[in-house]
């Protein structure tokens, strides 16, 4: 089994079609699909533990930071669109140093 899902082969995401630059059309999930994909490659064959942890980590910080700069530093919008009560938001801004 593969980390793409059933609609999506590897194929027509490391294909010719796919450019991994961040201002193509690529969707979020292909360019997820792909690091994913590169990073079990460089592990070689090593063992992987708490990759879930990992990635969520990885990609919050970017997250935040962005929607943080999308709203002006706005608390109460940023909670707003990312789904999260303001104090959650706070907590994690306070994890990352991003307050």
């Amino acid at each position: 089994m593969t980390i793409f899902d059933n609609n999506q082969t590897q194929e027509s995401i490391s294909g010719s079609n796919f450019n991994p630059n961040p201002t193509t059309s690529a969707t979020l999930k292909e360019h997820v699909a792909i690091s994913m994909q590169n990073y079990i490659k460089q592990m070689n064959g090593q063992s992987l533990n708490d990759v879930y942890d990992l990635v969520l980590t990885q990609v919050e910080e970017p997250l935040l930071r962005a929607i943080m700069e999308h709203t002006r530093n706005n608390q109460t919008k940023a909670a707003q669109v990312l789904g999260l009560n303001r104090g959650t938001l706070r907590k994690k801004l306070k994890r990352y140093n991003l307050l």
